[in-house]
């Protein structure tokens, strides 16, 4: 989501564009295949079933950036998704459009060799390897149609921020209990070789159960790993807590502000982990105080 006003002269009405897979280098299909591999060493066993699923589905790791018709196409025969290509972030109420009629935005650009471990804007790997495996699940499809829809009547609210507090930390940086314990299916994780191993063996972050409330009063950093993790239990309870909630009464008590700092814990939290938010300044950002980004 963005406040972006200026659409792009070769964007449509609806902020999309041609993915142009043909006009792709030999060396950036070469980046996809370098991240992909990346990510699949550390993935099995951190990865979500539901998200490993999806990746074989779609066949993302056949071999260079997937084009966006023909990966459409199969998602759309699973749940009735297609993915679009957008010139990078888009305004919120274009953003709620799609998701609100089962259509992912994605960039359609890919990261220098250079940028590897860190990118200002999504590219195309963060958006179609992050987030497009997930949409293959119909329940957690649903979600995200519901969100979107959801975001659509928020925009009568002053409650942008805390509706996207609450994608962040469920789409962005969900995890989910498994009977195997914790896993990962939010895409910032899953498209992060360091945050997937830091979401869930990091001694420092908070790992807490999932409460719709609490989770949207709550601030969350976009520079550094998270300092705390919400875990649902499953894919049904984030949709119904979605579908059933009355969001209106939530908006007016939070008028659109943070209660709570990203690292707080409060009385009421079913805390899984309390991390010992062992965090240090370095290089004038918060990092772990083990360097392990």
């Amino acid at each position: 989501m963005s406040n972006h006003s200026e659409k792009p002269a070769n964007a449509r009405d609806d902020w999309t564009i041609d993915q142009g897979w043909s006009d792709y280098t030999a060396d950036e299909h070469v980046v996809w295949d370098l991240l992909y591999k990346r990510q699949m060493d550390v993935l099995p066993g951190r990865a979500a079933p539901e998200f490993l699923e999806g990746l074989k589905a779609l066949d993302l790791g056949k071999g260079g950036i997937p084009e966006f018709e023909a990966m459409s196409d199969e998602l759309e025969s699973l749940t009735g998704w297609r993915v679009v290509a957008v010139p990078g972030l888009v305004p919120d109420e274009v953003f709620f459009d799609h998701l609100a009629n089962r259509r992912f935005p994605a960039g359609q650009f890919i990261r220098k060799r250079n940028e590897l471990d860190y990118l200002q804007e999504p590219d195309v790997f963060h958006d179609v390897f992050g987030h497009v495996p997930m949409l293959t699940n119909p329940v957690f499809a649903d979600y995200m149609e519901a969100y979107g829809k959801g975001g659509l009547r928020s925009l009568d609210f002053a409650a942008l921020k805390n509706l996207a507090a609450l994608y962040w930390y469920t789409v962005e940086f969900g995890l989910i209990q498994t009977d195997e314990g914790l896993r990962i299916y939010g895409a910032g994780i899953v498209s992060s070789k360091t945050e997937s191993i830091f979401a869930l063996e990091d001694p420092s972050p908070n790992r807490i159960g999932f409460d719709l409330e609490r989770l949207m009063k709550t601030d969350y950093r976009i520079d550094d790993f998270q300092q705390t993790y919400f875990v649902i239990d499953s894919y049904k309870q984030l949709f119904d807590a979605t579908v059933k909630t009355d969001f209106a009464p939530i908006y007016d008590r939070m008028q659109g502000k943070f209660a709570l700092k990203p690292e707080d814990v409060v009385a009421n939290d079913a805390v899984i982990t309390r991390g010992s938010q062992a965090y240090a300044k370095a290089g004038g950002r918060l990092a772990p105080v083990d360097g392990s980004k």
